[in-house]
């Protein structure tokens, strides 16, 4: 039988189905900084307070934008748009036709494998919670590969 996310694309995809494909790096939930004259975008290592950074998934899921004005409303129409995405994120890489990778929790069927590769935040991380604004270029980092 064809896995779900060979047979079907991004937009195709039952809610079960897409949220099985997030991968739990957490990526997506580093705090960003876009310069306003070349639009370029930087990530940090600051991450949204509602990140719980050991299981690397918001602990207000549910509630998440609600609680967060700027958290992205993270559907298969914006998939493509969205720049900041790293190379590495199951959504971005599915979009662009590559597959899900090796350590992916679909393919090595255990959710600890994005860990063990390196590839989620845990432990690369701290929360924005009492950060002030005027430092948030101290927290640049380079490690999410656009």
């Amino acid at each position: 039988m064809t896995a779900f996310w060979h047979a079907k694309t991004l937009a195709e995809l039952d809610r079960q189905e897409w949220e099985s494909v997030c991968d739990g790096c957490a990526r997506c939930c580093l705090i960003k900084l876009q310069d306003e004259d070349s639009g370029q975008i930087v990530h940090t290592n600051l991450v949204c307070h509602l990140l719980d950074q050991e299981r690397c998934r918001c602990t207000a899921y549910p509630r998440r934008h609600e609680l967060v004005a700027d958290c992205i409303d993270f559907r298969a129409e914006v998939v493509g748009q969205l720049e900041w995405l790293p190379r590495s994120c199951a959504y971005r890489r599915l979009a662009e036709g590559r597959g899900l990778a090796a350590w992916h929790p679909l393919i090595s069927g255990r959710a600890d494998t994005v860990h063990a590769a390196g590839v989620s935040v845990r432990g690369k991380v701290r929360s924005e919670s009492g950060v002030d604004e005027a430092d948030l270029e101290d927290h640049v980092i380079d490690w999410v590969e656009l």
